[in-house]
């Protein structure tokens, strides 16, 4: 069922991490979790997405989390508890890669395949900078400070406002509950940056916060495709959901720390758009890597 307590956001964001072994064999491992509220009613992609890194990582030994596929397969139910087989595909020298099959009563929601692997000191190392002059966080208004006034009227607001485990801040005005100007015909008016980290402090290990990181970005891959199409959450008759989902870790993370977001949407066509995230620590260093595929759909005019 879905969670929701007297504890604060981020307990309740870690508890839902916090899965229980049902089964075991040589193949196979059976997990069961719980559901985060979200005001669609469905069950949060980040959340299933995070709850599978954090199954398959129960089955690999002393390997970090270095990317992860996952596909929705339909929508989830968030008063139902969550079920993760994942699949012992292979461990190798360097590598292990796990098959996730979620599912509930209704069938299947999510597949994903998620790989692990040891550290490797001897390969190539490269990145693109963060971007120059980018406003302090703690300069900028929080989502929770901005959602605040709309919190009676939208239960997306509302969820902003006070239930969302995490303190964002939009370097480029979010979309979230307003669409760009029509006048902004620019090509590039899907960029923009985001900063984020946990609203509270967390003390786990490094597959967690991983984890904590794919669970978040969800709550801001389908801003781009937004802000380029000129629409917002308010736009009426919107619908949307996500597709599809990677994401590639390539250094270590602390979702205590400040981190941000520089994303964009390239290209978007029959109802699906894509969206791009590079993620930056505080320290300018580049520690992931995300592409998100969702369906946007508005009714014609």
């Amino acid at each position: 069922m879905a969670h929701m307590t007297d504890n604060t956001a981020l307990d309740n964001i870690i508890s839902v991490l916090s899965l229980t072994q049902q089964e075991h064999n040589s193949q196979h491992t059976l997990f069961t979790g719980e559901s985060l509220y979200f005001p669609t009613g469905r069950v949060y992609g980040g959340q299933v997405i995070a709850q599978s890194v954090m199954a398959a990582s129960y089955t690999v030994d002393n390997r970090l989390p270095h990317s992860v596929h996952g596909y929705f397969i339909s929508a989830g139910d968030i008063s139902q508890d969550v079920r993760f087989d994942v699949e012992h595909l292979r461990d190798g020298r360097s590598f292990s890669s796990r098959r996730v099959n979620v599912t509930q009563s209704q069938g299947s929601i999510l597949t994903a395949i998620a790989s692990f692997q040891d550290p490797d000191q001897s390969g190539i190392d490269f990145a693109d900078p963060m971007p120059q002059a980018v406003a302090d966080p703690e300069s900028l208004p929080s989502a929770k400070e901005l959602m605040k006034p709309f919190a009676q009227h939208s239960p997306f607001a509302n969820y902003y406002a006070t239930q969302s485990p995490f303190d964002i801040r939009h370097v480029t005005p979010s979309v979230l509950l307003n669409p760009s100007s029509p006048s902004d015909t620019s090509p590039a008016s899907g960029q923009q940056m985001v900063w984020m980290k946990v609203d509270g402090h967390v003390d786990v290990d490094q597959t967690t916060h991983r984890a904590l990181l794919a669970l978040g970005c969800d709550q801001l891959m389908l801003e781009p495709i937004m802000r380029r199409g000129k629409l917002g959450l308010t736009t009426p008759g919107i619908h949307f959901a996500s597709l599809d989902h990677s994401m590639w870790w390539y250094r270590d993370i602390d979702m205590n720390q400040w981190h941000l977001y520089v994303q964009d949407s390239p290209t978007a066509a029959h109802g699906r758009g894509l969206s791009n995230a590079k993620v930056y620590d505080a320290h300018g260093q580049l520690v992931a890597a995300i592409v998100q595929e969702a369906m946007i759909r508005v009714p014609e005019k």
